[in-house]
């Protein structure tokens, strides 16, 4: 078995970087897995229960801004793909993990491909898994945060996070060890 494994989030100036883990069925392909940036969200959102219910497991693996400031945004990223994996229940024949690199202590033999949310179609399903999962995440905490805008630009250093951010200041959410932030922090 074959686990798909990718990131999403890695950019944002708030939020948790997320990832998600995916063993296909064969038995039961999924039309439309590509990239997950390359799909609208609409399409991301119908295809995320269908992965889910098709799939053999999944998993959706998080690392929290705090955490994000604690290791740098790399070492995060690998403990939100190390948890998507822990949380599937199973350890896959192999990882595929999208990208250059990947994390030191893994359950099973693994391998990087990079653009592999292009090429291989568990990396995409990973991808869109925590994608969506973040998306929505981020909208929660946009109701929880209010004026941030959250839930438009999804963390991301956009004009209008930027204009937020001078005008309120980082929230408990945001990434403290991102520069955007933390010249917000010095100004406040």
């Amino acid at each position: 078995m074959i686990c798909g494994v990718d990131e999403a989030g890695r950019g944002p100036w708030a939020g948790p970087v997320t990832a998600g883990a995916v063993i296909l069925d064969d038995s039961q392909p999924i039309e439309g897995l590509t990239d997950s940036k390359k799909m609208t969200e609409a399409a991301r959102e119908a295809l995320y229960p269908e992965i889910k219910a098709k799939a053999v497991t999944f998993g959706i693996g998080w690392a929290s801004p705090a955490e994000v400031d604690q290791l740098n945004i790399r070492e995060a990223t690998f403990l939100a793909m190390t948890r998507a994996i822990a949380i599937m229940g199973l350890v896959p024949g192999e990882l595929i993990i999208d990208g250059n690199c990947m994390p030191k202590r893994l359950p099973c033999p693994a391998r990087a491909i990079v653009k592999g949310d292009l090429t291989e179609p568990s990396i995409s399903a990973a991808s869109i898994l925590a994608k969506v999962a973040r998306d929505r995440a981020m909208a929660e905490l946009c109701h929880r945060y209010p004026g941030y805008g959250f839930s438009q630009h999804k963390g991301y250093g956009t004009a209008t996070h930027a204009e937020a951010l001078e005008t309120l200041g980082p929230c408990a959410c945001h990434r403290k060890s991102f520069a955007p932030v933390a010249r917000a922090l010095k100004a406040a």
